[in-house]
């Protein structure tokens, strides 16, 4: 008995293989197996832009320099009350750092005295003036009295003489004196010029904030000594908002054209995956750079960052918005490109589709569409997509509008989502197109001949 049940379930499963095989063989004389590969025509939204790469600015920056030398000795406190560090928040004349002000005070101190010295210097002048003033009153009165006894036996000839030099000499010093208290007043005004010079120098010690910001680099440690030129070092680099960047691209020469200010666009950065930031175009920098015989021009995008999640100097992958469509129809490209053979395409539609003087078998889109195909209407152009037929594909005509690369924009009468259209043919099993097996056996492969 369980060699009979054992015989029988040998021969069940003998007669299964022996039936699944004949049913796969048949299949496709019965015209069930459709060899073609398919795509759905879909509705959405269709982008058309120009990728370019960039970095994220902020919109303002100030950098901070020191205009004398000197070591520093101590940073300030910022609006938390914090050292002043790597993002600290300013204020407007907050004290960022201090640098040593020890020789600084010695020539305020220097300064001082001089002023004080040419203070002095203008009241002796002064005092001076008046002195030769009063010489000149009273050689003066000497000359009038020579004048009225003119040379005779009362007054000799050489003390006429010598009364006239004294009055002439004594109004000439008087002049002098004046000079002399305009000179030493002059030296009080460049005294005083030098102090304000090394009261200024000695301000310059400690280094404020000149704009209320973000600190976003610190370039000196306490104890380095900072060494001023003709270029003032950079100590810090400050942004005055944060809540406001920039993304500067470099955009190639033959994309420029299409670039303009107000255009939106989108971009995206490394450090937040699957976040889309929005901006428009700021301008166009006219200053063009060449890399390797490539110009490239700086695109400025303004961008809101109130969310505060957008760090300078990020790098953004940008896309420029060129042309919308919203919620039309799209096929991929590769079902505009595909052209069956004449033995692929249905009976009834093989007359109109075979190429006039052609190869034998040879299919053309251009029997199939009114005008030539690289004729524009507007912004469309006539273009075939196939269907398919049962074991056939007929064809559709559309009209084809904007594309991305990967799918274009169409539009015709039959055409609705969902519907299936052909983007190539499968060479291996309908479950694994393209991929066949060496040691699968060769089965004729025939299509179906009966009349539709």
């Amino acid at each position: 008995m369980k060699h009979f049940i054992k015989r029988t379930i040998v021969v069940v499963v003998a007669l299964g293989i022996i039936g699944g095989a004949a049913a796969w063989y048949f299949q496709d004389e019965d015209g069930q197996a459709v060899p073609f590969r398919t795509a759905e025509v879909k509705r959405g939204d269709l982008l058309i832009s120009i990728s370019a790469t960039g970095t994220v600015e902020p919109e303002e920056v100030v950098d901070v320099g020191a205009q004398v030398a000197g070591q520093i000795v101590s940073f300030g406190k910022d609006a938390n009350g914090k050292t002043v560090d790597y993002g600290s928040v300013v204020k407007k004349g907050t004290v960022l750092a201090r640098i040593d002000d020890s020789l600084y005070t010695a020539d305020e101190a220097t300064a001082e005295a001089q002023v004080q010295s040419a203070k002095a210097g203008v009241e002796v002048a002064k005092a001076n003036l008046e002195e030769m003033k009063a010489k000149f009153r009273e050689s003066e009165r000497n000359w009038l009295r020579a004048q009225k006894l003119g040379p005779s036996e009362a007054l000799a000839k050489a003390s006429y003489d010598s009364y006239q030099s004294a009055y002439e000499t004594a109004k000439a010093n008087v002049t002098v004196g004046r000079a002399m208290v305009l000179q030493a007043q002059a030296s009080v005004i460049q005294a005083q010029s030098s102090l304000k010079r090394a009261q200024r120098n000695l301000g310059y010690c400690t280094i404020t904030s000149p704009v209320k910001g973000v600190i976003i680099d610190r370039r000196v440690n306490t104890g380095q000594t900072v060494v001023s030129s003709l270029n003032a070092p950079s100590l810090f680099l400050i942004a005055k908002d944060l809540k406001r960047m920039q993304v500067w691209v470099a955009v190639n020469e033959a994309d420029i054209g299409k670039i303009y200010p107000g255009q939106p666009v989108t971009f995206t950065v490394d450090a937040f995956p699957g976040q889309t930031f929005r901006g428009e175009v700021g301008k166009v920098r006219l200053n063009a750079s060449m890399t390797q015989n490539v110009v490239t021009y700086t695109v400025e995008i303004l961008t809101d960052n109130s969310s505060g999640r957008l760090l300078p100097y990020l790098t953004a992958n940008v896309q420029f918005q060129l042309e919308r469509r919203a919620g039309v129809l799209l096929v991929p490209n590769m079902a505009l490109k595909w052209v069956p053979s004449v033995d692929e395409v249905a009976p009834e539609f093989r007359a109109a589709s075979e190429s006039p003087g052609g190869e034998k078998g040879e299919v053309t889109k251009k029997a199939l569409v009114t005008g030539k195909t690289s004729q524009r209407q507007g912004k469309r152009a006539p273009a075939v997509v196939w269907v398919p037929d049962g074991e056939y594909v007929r064809p559709l005509q559309v009209q084809a509008g904007l594309s991305d690369g990967a799918a274009t924009e169409v539009e015709g009468k039959g055409l609705a989502e969902g519907m299936k259209v052909v983007t190539g043919v499968q060479t291996g099993s309908a479950g694994q197109a393209g991929v066949t097996n060496p040691f699968t056996p060769k089965f004729r492969a025939s299509r179906s001949k009966k009349s539709r």
